[in-house]
């Protein structure tokens, strides 16, 4: 079980939050932010390729963000020049590749030809857009999103009926926030510090909001509870490391 206030032994970092860290300055520029989002992932050589591959791809296509059909229709052509460039081919078999395309939660809304027909037509305005040059575009798209670099974790939880049964669990600079997993419709979100203690075993993980005695409960089912308690741990940590390191500023400055 963990505190608000306790610092681990061995802090582990997660790559959100050390991405938040990279993208704070940009956060604070409104008219920059695009800008210096891009030159940032530029000069960090391949590890914007390795960001799309392994990070937000996966995520994306899992149905964990919650989009408009304009946006899945403007990544599904960026995803298919990632894949395959200028070869358009492919767009004959598009319904053996929808689901490397499309989340999965919006496959069914459109047909086949429905979806071959816009995704191309979104295609062919970028023609000439290199593979690199997609990538960028993609996480151009997806990183305003309030859900962006979160870790998310699909769970049961019986404790408040105001809930569905299966929520998704997003954590992020933001805290940590409840979501529709139909829907994806944010229910709440409890930031860092109105979050007084966590627990995690190998099927549970819980967490109560507000006072210890008076705070409300939210108990889990989930076989990851020890990755939530990981990632709650570091940012929290880190919450409280930046704390620390205010009050120190303000108390030299006087």
């Amino acid at each position: 079980m963990r505190y608000t206030g306790d610092y681990p032994s061995r802090r582990v970092r997660s790559v959100s939050e050390l991405t938040d860290q990279i993208f704070e300055g940009a956060l604070k520029a409104e008219p920059l932010k695009d800008e210096i989002f891009c030159q940032i992932l530029k000069q960090l050589t391949d590890n914007h390729i390795k960001y799309f591959c392994v990070q937000e791809l996966p995520k994306y296509l899992r149905g964990y963000h919650r989009c408009v059909r304009e946006e899945v229709l403007q990544l599904a052509a960026l995803i298919y020049r990632v894949k395959f460039e200028e070869d358009k081919t492919h767009f004959q078999n598009i319904s053996r590749i929808l689901k490397e395309l499309v989340p999965q939660d919006q496959v069914r809304h459109l047909s086949p030809d429905d979806w071959k027909r816009s995704i191309m037509s979104l295609f062919n305005k970028n023609s000439g857009k290199t593979r690199e040059e997609a990538k960028l575009s993609f996480l151009k798209t997806v990183y305003k999103w309030t859900t962006f670099g979160s870790a998310f974790f699909e769970v049961k939880q019986t404790t408040d009926p105001n809930y569905p049964e299966t929520l998704l669990i997003a954590i992020n600079k933001h805290g940590v926030s409840l979501i529709d997993l139909k829907s994806k419709d944010i229910l709440t979100t409890h930031p860092f510090t109105k979050i007084s203690n966590w627990s995690s075993g190998n099927t549970y993980f819980h967490i109560t909001i507000g006072n210890l005695v008076r705070g409300s409960k939210l108990l889990c089912e989930t076989s990851l509870g020890y990755k939530m308690d990981d990632l709650l741990t570091s940012y929290i940590s880190q919450m409280l490391t930046t704390m620390t390191k205010q009050r120190t500023t303000r108390g030299n400055s006087k």
